[in-house]
């Protein structure tokens, strides 16, 4: 099954979008939905995945509040 992509499916519209300092720029952000990615030494800091602001994933819900919308 195909999803069609819209501007209103896209990391930027969901609640587990972080537009954190992190970020490498300004089109992107950071995504906590899951657990930070472990890195392979002990010393090193766990890692949240950084998107663009228009990526979109299979956990995107129409439903699921937006960010930053007062939820």
């Amino acid at each position: 099954m195909s999803m069609t992509h819209s501007p209103d499916v896209a990391c930027t519209r969901c609640k587990f979008f972080d537009d954190h300092a992190q970020a490498q720029a300004a089109a992107e952000g950071l995504c906590r939905y899951n657990p930070p990615v472990t890195q392979p030494s002990p010393e090193a800091h766990g890692l949240w995945p950084v998107v663009s602001r228009e990526d979109w994933c299979g956990h995107f819900s129409a439903e699921t509040p937006v960010a930053g919308s007062g939820d």
